[in-house]
């Protein structure tokens, strides 16, 4: 095992700590489980684990790949220290930095009070040098802290959030089959479910087969899949599981809308949730519980109407489709399973989706979209993973349940709030003629239709949003939010 030389002369130290709701035995379990590290790994910054020997014991490695002023860059990094439940180290082989060295500990704060929760803190210890020495320290030294204010400022909100949805809903581990797992909503909660210990299955649609290199080291290496458009043998592997969260579809924004095109993403939703239902429903032990993906599609362009889980669908395609895709999974409700059909509205997360999408646009000073009047209903990615959870262990929760946060948003205010979290007024619009002309069909139903939903259901039953504030959750998810 290679020695740690410890720390040059003149190294720079960063702390910082958030106090967390569990025990220092379940903070350090959070930080030890697979997905741990892509889960912290924040959205904004173009990092992706290529390797990582799922361990914090001594001589364990990672390896990251960044880019650094469009430079590729792989930071390799080994543990050092694994003293469980207090502290876990690891130190930089070669990377970006001259020398890194970052301890985490953990302490135990006693047993919580009625007023508050808080029963353990965890601690970032980090010691780091610049490359360049004292040139590099001197014109260098702002940027790194800002980095790692905003990094951890990510760190430690995630971590504490995810905790507390631990506290709140414990639970024995479950067996949770998802599909759509490689997709963005997917993928993250597969790593979220992985951290709050249960065992997780992928659904794929071809033959029965581990999941290939592409996604490996973003969930687990050894991953247990289901093939459910496959044959009996293989379905069988669903009579050991406790809870089916069914994601995938074909993407309605990834291309013009030909008719195949729509006749496509119309079949990839309705006739593959009605297989899987129907033989849902013929097993000696289906699952307990589907969660099946549903839209706010299923409304139409409103207006300004406020629409929640009883008002009725709308009239264009998306609405019909949104119509015949809950109406799929009768078979399976019907069986005696609980379905939560999850009415998601814009999720936004900067790795992928529409977010990603706009990130381009508003950077270079783009607006409003038509009139800017129509009402985007929008949510956090961390909402939708915490709004499953909530779904999953919320027994009185069934049927059409909308996935939004409670504040929905004009279109023109959501392009300034953008423009002023990244720095850039939101001067130019985008014409709806401009619009039509360029994308057709789609450009109305997804960018320029009213749709004003409010999530009833999730708040009438207890779930606590992490984010209502467009302002807060952006500056979270692109690296302007700061300590405390």
């Amino acid at each position: 095992m290679q020695p740690d030389p410890g720390p040059p002369a003149g190294v720079s130290r960063f702390t910082a700590s958030v106090d967390l709701p569990v025990s220092i035995e379940q903070a350090f379990a959070y930080h030890e489980r697979p997905g741990c590290l892509n889960r912290l790994i924040p959205p904004w910054e173009s990092v992706r684990l290529e390797h990582s020997d799922n361990s914090l014991q001594p001589g364990s490695r990672v390896v990251l790949k960044t880019s650094i002023a469009g430079v590729p860059v792989r930071w390799h990094a080994r543990h050092t220290v694994y003293e469980p439940p207090h502290l876990f180290a690891d130190i930089q082989d070669s990377g970006p930095f001259a020398y890194w060295h970052h301890r985490h500990r953990f302490e135990s704060l006693g047993e919580p009070s009625s007023e508050d929760q808080t029963q353990s803190r965890l601690t970032d210890d980090v010691q780091y040098q610049l490359p360049g020495g004292v040139l590099g320290k001197k014109f260098g030294s702002g940027f790194a802290n800002s980095k790692l204010q905003s990094m951890f400022a990510y760190r430690h909100r995630v971590t504490r959030d995810d905790l507390t949805l631990m506290a709140k809903y414990p639970t024995k581990p479950l067996c949770i089959a998802v599909s759509g797992a490689t997709g963005l909503v997917g993928s993250s909660l597969c790593d979220l479910f992985r951290l709050l210990g249960h065992r997780v299955m992928s659904i794929t649609r071809g033959s029965p087969k581990q999941p290939d290199g592409s996604n490996a080291t973003a969930s687990e290496d050894s991953q247990d899949t289901i093939a459910a458009w496959s044959d009996d043998a293989e379905f069988s592997k669903f009579n050991q599981v406790d809870v089916v969260v069914h994601l995938a579809g074909k993407p309605i924004a990834g291309e013009r809308w030909t008719e195949s095109a729509k006749q496509e993403m119309r079949d990839s939703r309705v006739i593959k949730t009605r297989e899987l239902c129907q033989r849902l429903a013929k097993l000696d032990t289906p699952p307990d519980t589907l969660i099946c993906a549903s839209a706010t599609g299923f409304y139409g362009d409103r207006g300004d109407e406020i629409l929640n889980e009883t008002s009725a669908h709308g009239d264009d395609f998306l609405a019909s489709v949104g119509e015949q895709w809950e109406d799929a999974c009768t078979s399976a409700q019907d069986a005696g399973i609980r379905v939560v059909n999850t009415r998601f509205g814009i999720v936004l997360s900067p790795q992928g989706g529409a977010l990603q999408k706009m990130l381009l646009p508003a950077k270079w000073m783009g607006g409003k979209l038509g009139s800017g009047d129509q009402y985007w209903s929008w949510i956090g990615l961390d909402d939708v993973l915490g709004g499953i959870v909530h779904a999953i262990h919320t027994t009185e929760l069934s049927g059409p349940v909308n996935f939004v946060s409670p504040t929905p948003i004009k279109n023109r205010d959501f392009a300034s709030t953008l423009g002023r979290v990244i720095g850039r007024p939101a001067l130019f619009p985008a014409p709806a003629i401009a619009m039509r002309l360029a994308l057709g069909e789609m450009a109305d139903a997804l960018l320029l239709a009213s749709t004003r939903v409010v999530p009833d259901r999730l708040l009438s039953t207890g779930y606590q949003f992490r984010f209502t504030s467009l302002d807060e959750l952006l500056r979270y998810n692109l690296g302007k939010a700061k300590l405390s």
